[in-house]
This record gives C-alpha cells, structure tokens and sequence, in this order.
C-alpha cells in the first residue's frame, strides 16, 4: 500500500563552520505572503499570532495531497482505497503515540482540538472525581469540569505545587485530578508538569496536561515525565485541518459512555446497546476526520528531527523580541513568574495610554504585523496579571518567523508610543 505519511520532510543536513551538524529549519506556507497597508504599499505578512493558529507545514500539505487520491472510508470497507485510508489513520495514531511519548497500552483519540479534548476528558472522568485546577489555566482547561477546586494563580514554581499539595490533600476520597498547562498560552512560560505529576500522583490523582502550546516548540514525554493525560490542537501544531488528541489511559475512557453516540461508537444495537470495548473506537463516532488526522502525524514526524535547531533559534527570536520591548519605556510585559521563568515564544505586553485593540489594528493596519490581542480565553489569568478588567497584546512566534518581523514590530512600538 502506498505511503501517505511524509517521511522525510526536512532537507539533508548542512554543516555549519563549527562543525556543528544541524538541518535547515522545516517551512511553512504563507511565510512570504503579501499583505496590504495604509499608505498603499504591499509588504511582507509578519506573523505575531502563532498561539492561536499556526500555519500549515510545506510537509503538511504534501502530506495531505498524497491522501487524497485515496481518500475513503475507514474501518468497515472492504475496497482498496478503504484499506489504504484505514492503515494511514491508523498509522497516524501510532506516529502521534510516538510523539508524545505514550505507552503502549494508551488511548490515543482523535478529537476537533485541545478544547473537545478536555471537554471528552471531563466527560469521560469517573463520578464524584474531584478535579484541582488554576485560575492560569485556557478555558479549555478551566471551564469543563463539574467538580473543581480553583486555585489562584501561584507566585511561583514552587508555589505550584505547594498549593496542588495542599489541595489535593484536602480531596473528599474518591478519584482526583490535577489539570495544569505546560505552558501559558498568555505569558508563554514552562509549568514544572513533572514535579506537579509527582504531587498529583503522591495524592493518589492523576494529571492532565494542557500541551497546546508546549508541542508547537518543545518535545514532550508523557511517559518519561508521568503524565496521565495530554491533549493539544493540530492547528497550532502547523496542521490546520481540524484534528486534535486526546492520549492517556484508557481505563475512564473505556468505562465511560461514548462522548458521542452513533456509528463506530457500538459493538452491536437492538433492544439493548452494547459499546465497543476500545476507548478510540468508543469515542471516535462518526467518520473521523482523516486528513485532519494524517495533517497532525506529518506535521509530527516534520518536528520530531528538528527540535534541537527550532528551540536554538527559537530561543534567539525570543531574546531579541523581549529585551527590545524591554527598551521600549512605555511597553510593560506581562509575567507571572518574573522575567528569567523559561518560557516558550509567547510574549504578551500592554502599551501605556493604549487601548489593545487599537494596537493591533494599527500594528495591522500600517505596518503589515498580526499580533492578538484579548484575554486569549484566559480571562481570570490576565485580570490577575493586569489587576483590573483590561485587555493586552499577545505576539507569539513560530517556523516562519524571521528577525526582520521582530525588528519591524519592534520599531512600529517604537513609533506607536512615541506618538
């Protein structure tokens, strides 16, 4: 059967004078796209607005281009694009299993994004459990769950799980879970995920990770690290056609009513229904999303061997964007634990005497540059951050960004609060 799935999406390595053997940074489409501005001119698009969607991977398109040829039902056809469809899906489960690092017995669900995610989980969790989460955390991660204690946000690293400690203790008897992010979708920085799972797991919980804005720029380990549970959005990972996972164990899954009933979801149905026994199979009802599917696992074997460069040069871009804010007097970042916090390329600011949205429009508007700017569907975090019911600017960064797009938000700042 043919091979749906990109396999070497990245071009041979090169040498830099070091000695240093590195390969060339994976692409994006839309990198270069014109766009217009106020004074008439069209100029290259700098794109600030990563966290919330990515744009797709060269690799991804590819990918999806090769499928759909084939494209047919999965699982119950007999026809040979059928068959074909069935192995890419499948295969594309095992690519994301191997992505995330999860063990073998897993459940790895295909869903629309990290929101259905989180909303299958809630849905999936044993009656009574009680569930400890942040006020810090995406609505994702914030609003699902019938049961919950939050916590405010903490000062610190250690704070974290200080305060996940204390309340998980402090659980009636009964299931609990722990739900963090690894990574702030306003503030962009790390969440201490494998201390907190020891804290959750020394509580007899377990841990959901909100990795949605982790896997766009890190590797992640679920097994290595101890987590129960993850769940992330194709469409920040550079895959933008509308899948999502859902992998951990699969004992609450499998005990749960499917998360949606219908075809697939069933073993067999008459007077009684029985359902299927696997949690994929369970709570994947209907026709899956395919190539959705097949998007995320090639934008996952694209990722996979470029870490190390993407995190160098990641790393750089984010250096250069927050000290040249720093320099600018009237641009105050937003943070949570201070300014050295590792952190991934997410920075989120309010300008003096400006309104948010006035500064992205105008960013927009004269100067080519599409930053974010709200709550980010984190509004008790950024009421925290900011004191008072105010919105801010978020600029994130990903593959396609290059030092000319921080330079040219940079100096529009500049311009901006000098005016």
């Amino acid at each position: 059967m043919p091979t749906l799935l990109a396999r070497s999406p990245i071009t041979p390595a090169v040498t830099r004078p070091e000695g240093v053997r590195v390969r060339p940074i994976p692409r994006v489409i839309g990198a270069d796209v014109p766009v217009p501005v106020r004074d008439g001119r069209r100029v290259p698009y700098a794109n600030f607005d990563y966290a919330a969607s990515a744009p797709c991977l060269e690799a991804v398109h590819e990918a999806v281009a090769r499928a759909l040829p084939y494209y047919s039902s999965v699982h119950r056809g007999a026809g040979y694009a059928s068959q074909v469809t069935t192995s890419a899906y499948e295969d594309a489960r095992e690519t994301v299993r191997s992505f995330l690092g999860a063990w073998r017995r897993a459940a790895v669900i295909f869903t629309r994004n990290t929101t259905d995610s989180m909303n299958l989980l809630a849905h999936a969790v044993p009656a009574g459990t009680s569930v400890v989460v942040f006020e810090s955390e995406h609505h994702a991660s914030l609003l699902p769950w019938k049961r919950a204690v939050r916590l405010p946000a903490p000062a610190t690293p250690a704070e974290a799980l200080s305060a996940a400690d204390r309340a998980l203790r402090a659980c009636p008897i009964g299931s609990r879970l722990l739900v963090v992010t690894a990574a702030s979708n306003v503030t962009g920085e790390l969440w201490p995920i494998e201390e907190l799972a020891h804290v959750a797991h020394r509580n007899g919980a377990r841990i959901a990770v909100d990795a949605a804005q982790l896997v766009p720029h890190r590797p992640l380990d679920m097994t290595a690290l101890g987590l129960d549970y993850v769940a992330f959005s194709g469409h920040k990972l550079y895959a933008p056609f509308g899948a999502g996972v859902l992998a951990g164990r699969a004992d609450w899954l499998r005990a749960a009513e499917p998360y949606l009933r219908g075809g697939g979801a069933s073993a067999s149905v008459g007077e009684t229904t029985r359902w299927a026994p696997s949690a994929e199979q369970r709570h994947e009802a209907g026709s899956p999303n395919v190539l959705g599917a097949l998007a995320l696992a090639a934008a996952c074997e694209t990722l996979t061997p470029a870490w190390d460069d993407l995190a160098v040069r990641e790393e750089a871009l984010v250096e250069r964007l927050r000290s040249g804010l720093a320099a600018l007097p009237h641009v105050r970042e937003l943070t949570l634990w201070g300014e050295r916090a590792p952190r991934v390329g997410i920075v989120s600011f309010t300008v003096d005497g400006w309104n948010a949205r006035d500064v992205a429009l105008t960013l927009s508007d004269e100067h080519g540059i599409g930053v974010r700017d709200g709550k980010f569907c984190a509004h008790p975090f950024v009421r925290h951050l900011l004191g008072e019911d105010r919105s801010a600017v978020r600029a994130s960064i990903g593959i396609g960004t290059e030092e000319e797009h921080i330079d040219r938000l940079l100096a529009a700042l500049a311009a901006l609060t000098a005016r």
